[in-house]
């Protein structure tokens, strides 16, 4: 009974924090709702006035699929599997595996900046390594066509993934927290909303490369490489980097061959993927569909 009930409040618990996030009834810095659609309109906004690709149109194709994935990925999805990982918590509790097992750093004792710091590149870096298995490992990259199915890149294509990837990310971001000691740094919200802001800039229709930040901070221009339909003979993929393309620069992965923006984007064998949300989401269900093909 301990895990149905702890499953229930915590369900209930994620529902209602959304819903007062929607009515403005929690602080600002966690109001991950608002935020998304602000930082949406403003790149969107900036997507309009400085477009990259100008025969694109503001409603791009699949504009309002790539929406709703947002906000089902953000918030519905995540209410739905916040009892699951409570459970998980109090399994792992049970049998002496805590936060704190595998801690190599302690947070709370440094500087609340190097906290940030520290907790945005570990953070990063298994985001990266967590995408490169999306397409190295072929029933994972089954899942990980619908983010490549996009074929005209806006912001809201940054959310738009399979489910199941969430899976896959939150047990290893986890992970990442745990070697951090189980600390999350008081002003986490602040990684956690520039996160959101560089993977919408990344998908955007603009042309920014930071200058020479380009070989530390992720960019549109670099990421439009790793929605590439062509890719470098023999590569299972490119640019795999989140918010940093510092990862991809030491394990050279990096790959930006022209910068005009005009390539075709997915994968091959994309023209019979699923439209829909419904039958993108069930396609990496089907077994006999497990090639990976991506050359």
């Amino acid at each position: 009974m301990e895990y149905i009930y702890a499953f229930i409040n915590a369900f209930k618990g994620s529902l209602n924090w959304t819903w007062k996030s929607i009515l403005f009834e929690v602080p600002w810095y966690s109001n991950f709702f608002w935020g998304l659609v602000l930082i949406s309109l403003l790149v969107w906004g900036l997507e309009m006035l400085f477009p990259w690709r100008k025969n694109q149109s503001a409603f791009r194709k699949d504009f309002w699929l790539d929406g709703f994935y947002m906000f089902f990925n953000f918030f519905v999805f995540s209410i739905v599997i916040s009892g699951f990982y409570k459970v998980l918590e109090i399994f792992f509790n049970s049998i002496g595996i805590t936060a704190k097992t595998l801690a190599i750093i302690d947070l709370s004792t440094l500087p609340a900046w190097s906290q940030l710091l520290i907790f945005f590149i570990v953070l990063d870096f298994v985001q990266w390594f967590t995408h490169t298995l999306l397409h190295k490992i072929p029933f994972l990259w089954q899942y990980h066509k619908v983010h490549h199915s996009v074929k005209e890149m806006g912001f809201a294509a940054h959310l738009r993934y399979h489910w199941m990837e969430n899976i896959l990310y939150k047990p290893l971001k986890t992970f990442g927290l745990m070697i951090l000691g189980g600390f999350e740094p008081e002003q986490a919200y602040i990684v956690h909303f520039i996160a959101i802001a560089i993977g919408h800039f990344n998908h955007s229709n603009i042309k920014i490369t930071w200058g020479p930040l380009k070989y530390i901070i992720n960019n549109p221009v670099m990421h439009l490489y790793h929605h590439s339909y062509t890719l470098p003979k023999g590569s299972y993929g490119v640019n795999f980097g989140i918010s940093l393309s510092l990862w991809d620069y030491i394990f050279k992965t990096n790959y930006i061959p022209e910068d005009s923006g005009t390539i075709r984007l997915g994968f091959e064998g994309d023209d019979t993927f699923p439209k829909n949300f419904l039958g993108q989401n069930l396609y990496g269900f089907n077994r006999k569909k497990q090639t990976h093909k991506k050359d």
